[in-house]
């Protein structure tokens, strides 16, 4: 396990969103303008304030309206300005900027808006290069950060208290990291004085390539996690079930409806559904544009309808694991700015642990640089990030027949041993009867565990 305990001075945190500064729009030609151009704010002599957080902020937010709205002149002024204020190998807020102007300029270019925008902002490089990871690649960049290990240690210290006394534990194990939590669930059932179970795993061999992506087959993954268990003394059968997110994973609702008929409740077996930063991908839209309207949540919407089939194979333990973030909205605007006051937190992260120049800290802000694309250039079924916080999703599992079982002190403390292995900035924080991972004090991963009521 690598560590990482050095502590580096904070940057400052990001705040809720002020006004832009005043300032005057450059070119290489002119180091003042007598008139600002069109919806900008009056002059400013301070060209230094262009590197605040906030005001890079209000620059693509304006951005975005002038794309929206379709004004080619203003739209090009504004990519300009950030093309020269932020650089792909600035500081971090630079860094997150630089991906937000990649993805409205790819959203431009998709709606015909500004016709001259590649070549214009050529040194942009709006393409993104994402890594397919071996194993071993896969293995140590989830081990970088606690972004996945916390959800995992979490989800697997609630598991092996929930198939105490079973004889067979069939995972259901929906999980962006293709299986990285399985090893270390098997090592903890290997251990158990009991003795192991036997185990069944069972993935969505999903079609979508969304990152972190794997450079080997779910055929070749499973034979070596067989192997693996093996090795442990513990039989693992491992199933691939071609399904999607699209459609709310419904191939794989299916298989595990004729599985339950099939085989009823004839042996001792736990049912466990692992949901690991996964759900998010099964499409689903808010409509509202404020944080304080209440949502209704109907049977109807796929999300709903998932967490219905779930809770109608009355799983012995549901863990639902998840970024605290909401990039539901259908407005452009309001997911550009829930996603800068969110995913500066990775890049922010970034600078503590990986050298700049890095193949890992390319490989990691790559893959940050596609989900900001596809949150701000995407839309329809091919806009896939859609996260929900918290709160929402909570709701829905109480409105689909799931009660909140908590995390005992247990759980709590070797969570918090975790977090001592990476370096300082981390914290844990209890929201109800959940754990929520933060970052200098903003939450960032949520997990939550469920059984039926």
């Amino acid at each position: 396990m690598m560590q990482f305990t050095e502590t580096l001075p904070s940057p400052p945190l990001h705040q809720a969103p002020k006004p832009c500064q005043n300032f005057t729009p450059m070119n290489p030609n002119q180091t003042h303008r007598t008139r600002p151009w069109p919806g900008f704010p009056a002059p400013n002599k301070a060209l230094g304030t262009f590197g605040d957080a906030n005001c890079m902020e209000q620059l693509l937010v304006r951005c975005a309206n002038a794309i929206e709205s379709n004004d080619a002149t203003l739209s090009q002024q504004i990519l300009w300005v950030l093309n020269n204020i932020a650089p792909s190998d600035g500081d971090s807020n630079q860094r997150l900027t630089c991906g937000f102007l990649r993805a409205l300029v790819a959203r431009a270019a998709k709606t015909g808006t500004c016709t001259m925008l590649t070549a214009a902002l050529s040194n942009s490089n709006i393409t993104i290069q994402t890594h397919k990871f071996s194993i071993i690649e896969l293995a140590s960049f989830v081990d970088l950060t606690p972004w996945h290990r916390f959800g995992f240690t979490a989800a697997n210290a609630a598991i092996l208290e929930a198939i105490e006394g079973h004889s067979s534990v069939h995972i259901i194990d929906l999980s962006l990291t293709h299986c990285m939590q399985i090893p270390t669930l098997i090592d903890a059932m290997a251990g158990k004085s009991d003795g192991p179970p036997l185990v069944k795993l069972t993935i969505a061999g999903a079609t979508e390539d969304v990152p972190p992506m794997l450079d080997l087959s779910y055929d070749e993954l499973g034979v070596k996690l067989v192997n693996f268990a093996r090795s442990r003394n513990i039989i693992l059968e491992f199933n691939v079930i071609p399904s999607t997110s699209l459609d709310g994973f419904s191939s794989l609702i299916e298989h595990l409806k004729i599985q339950t008929l099939v085989h009823g409740n004839e042996t001792n077996e736990a049912l466990i559904i692992n949901c690991h930063m996964m759900l998010h991908y099964i499409p689903e839209e808010i409509t509202t544009t404020t944080t304080t309207t209440p949502f209704s949540f109907e049977d109807s919407t796929p999300r709903s309808l998932f967490l219905k089939q779930i809770r109608s194979l009355n799983p012995t333990l549901v863990v639902l694991v998840d970024e605290d973030a909401d990039f539901t909205s259908n407005n452009l605007v309001c997911r550009l700015r829930s996603a800068f006051n969110y995913l500066w937190i990775p890049y922010d992260i970034v600078d503590t642990f990986l050298p700049k120049g890095s193949k890992q800290r390319q490989w990691y802000e790559a893959d940050i640089g596609w989900k900001i694309e596809n949150v701000i250039a995407q839309e329809g079924s091919h806009r896939i990030e859609r996260l929900e916080p918290r709160g929402r999703w909570v709701q829905r599992m109480r409105n689909t027949g799931f009660r909140g079982v908590g995390y005992g002190e247990d759980i709590v403390s070797e969570v918090k041993g975790m977090l001592d292995e990476h370096a300082a900035g981390w914290g844990l924080k209890k929201e109800e009867d959940d754990l929520v991972l933060t970052w200098k004090g903003h939450n960032v991963v949520f997990a939550t565990a469920w059984v039926p009521t």
